[in-house]
């Protein structure tokens, strides 16, 4: 096996580091060690440059997936707010209060297997007035969606898809069964085929093993997948993960160290549970975090943007 010094230098050099060397790094004792290494192959691989972006909860709940971690899921009694689609003045709006603080892409994100037809056409039209009025770049992600509906996100300027692939595919079944990560992988193939960047990361915290997140950092770095949200679980009462326990702060750190080695060109996103581990949050993003998800998420609160700016700005990154 290789030191860690190699590792990182095998890293830098642009060659891809194997399952069994991922799993060395997870397991290796000096973790300040590790999160140094880590952080250099993101100054060296990515720069300065933190990537931001807002979401919108364009359509909440009643959503026929039964995903364990999911407030939104109608199989699981929560207490989530549900309505079809959210109204275009709101939309607007919130678009371009984010634009005015410098966040660089905007994503409506949508409940459901896939979004309808219709509703992917009323989007659209908000998209359109967006691009008209607001300096601020459109994502998306909308559930399974067709070809030919992602090639109409496209065309008026949405261009980024995210699709999360959540976990390895061998723990996937194990959290949801109405759909599977090759149905995501399928979207997320179409989505480029028209154009589109993607996005899709996963959760941790959902009763995996570092074999699996080191599983699921190898999928995504098979498929290209450039912006790689990284959302820790937050146990949401109704569902049936209401009572995992947390990871630890040694484990999440890990796990960013290693998905650094795995994916060193990527954006590795905060993403959901940011509310849970807001003392590690500096700690994160020396260990190589370089991107988040800015505002609230979809059911529960997030961060204050005033505040993630200023410790971005604080720690050295430009945005």
């Amino acid at each position: 096996m290789m030191t860690l010094k190699e590792l990182k230098a095998k890293t830098l050099a642009g060659d891809n580091i194997s399952r069994e060397e991922a799993l060395w790094l997870a397991s290796f004792p000096e973790k300040e060690e590790l999160y140094a290494a880590a952080n250099e192959i993101r100054e060296k691989m990515c720069g300065k440059h933190f990537d931001t972006c807002s979401i919108i909860n364009a359509r909440s709940g009643r959503c026929s997936e039964n995903c364990k971690w999911c407030a939104q899921s109608v199989v699981f009694k929560t207490d989530v707010e549900t309505y079809d689609l959210i109204d275009e003045s709101t939309c607007i709006e919130m678009a371009k209060s984010n634009a005015q603080y410098g966040i660089d892409k905007f994503s409506f994100v949508t409940s459901g297997r896939a979004l309808s037809d219709k509703n992917v056409d009323k989007l659209c039209e908000y998209a359109v007035r967006i691009k008209q009025e607001v300096p601020i770049k459109l994502c998306a992600s909308m559930g399974l969606l067709k070809k030919e509906q992602l090639a109409k996100l496209m065309k008026v300027g949405i261009t980024r898809y995210h699709c999360n692939l959540e976990s390895s595919e061998k723990h996937f079944p194990t959290l949801c069964s109405t759909h599977s990560i090759q149905d995501k992988i399928d979207t997320l193939k179409a989505a480029r085929e028209v154009g589109m960047e993607i996005c899709s990361g996963g959760i941790i915290g959902m009763g995996e093993s570092m074999d699996d997140r080191i599983d699921l950092a190898l999928k995504l770095r098979e498929i290209g997948v450039k912006s790689v949200p990284m959302n820790i679980l937050n146990p949401i009462p109704g569902t049936p993960l209401e009572g995992m326990p947390p990871l630890s702060d040694e484990e999440i750190l890990t796990t960013i160290a290693v998905y650094r080695f795995l994916l060193p060109d990527a954006y590795l996103r905060f993403a959901g549970g940011r509310i849970l581990i807001e003392h590690l949050e500096e700690k994160a993003m020396q260990v190589s975090i370089n991107s988040a998800i800015i505002g609230d998420m979809l059911t529960t609160p997030g961060a204050k943007i005033e505040q993630d700016f200023k410790l971005i700005k604080q720690l050295g990154y430009s945005y």
